[in-house]
């Protein structure tokens, strides 16, 4: 089944997850999945990738309070590379008041790698231009609206345990 047969009442799976075959459950943006976690206070929801969540396929995880950020918090990106960047302390993070976050970033993205890694997480449907769950693109830096090439903080931290990053775009196109 693809997404145009999908009952639009009914999520569409984005992975055919099976515990032998795959390992655990997805690790989702916990935005994506509906929670009030992001910046602003809002959420971002996906109706597919929150109906993984409630059928217990995908575990929503949000770095940046993993981390002990609060919600709301001022938006913070990226100064000087990308999350891999951050990761290896060649790049900060920092919010658009100036205050250097980097700690909270690596430690969130850290602690919630290890989390994926210890239930299994075959690959994590992440928020795109997020500086945690950026996959492809992340805001510039300059906090000004304009984005660039790179991945977030979480997303570097989780491929750096193997597991595979998507957005929920490219998740579905590819369940097409």
């Amino acid at each position: 089944m693809d997404a145009s047969d999908a009952d639009p009442g009914r999520p569409i799976r984005l992975f055919s997850v099976n515990s032998s075959s795959q390992g655990g459950p997805l690790v989702v943006s916990a935005c994506l999945a509906g929670f009030k976690c992001r910046y602003d206070g809002g959420a971002k929801p996906d109706r597919d990738v929150a109906g993984l969540a409630a059928e217990g396929l995908a575990l929503p995880l949000c770095a940046e309070l993993m981390g002990g950020l609060p919600v709301p918090r001022p938006p913070a990106e990226i100064v000087g590379g990308d999350g891999e960047d951050v990761l290896d302390g060649h790049a900060r993070v920092i919010t658009r008041d100036g205050e250097d976050v980097t700690d909270a970033f690596v430690r969130g993205a850290n602690a919630a790698a290890v989390v994926a890694a210890q239930v299994g997480c075959p690959a994590a449907v992440l928020q795109e231009r997020s500086p945690s769950c950026g996959v492809r693109t992340i805001y510039d830096g300059t906090h000004s609206g304009k984005l660039k090439q790179g991945c977030g903080v979480l997303a570097a931290a989780l491929r750096r345990r193997g597991i595979a990053v998507v957005t929920a775009g490219v998740a579905r196109e590819r369940r097409r």
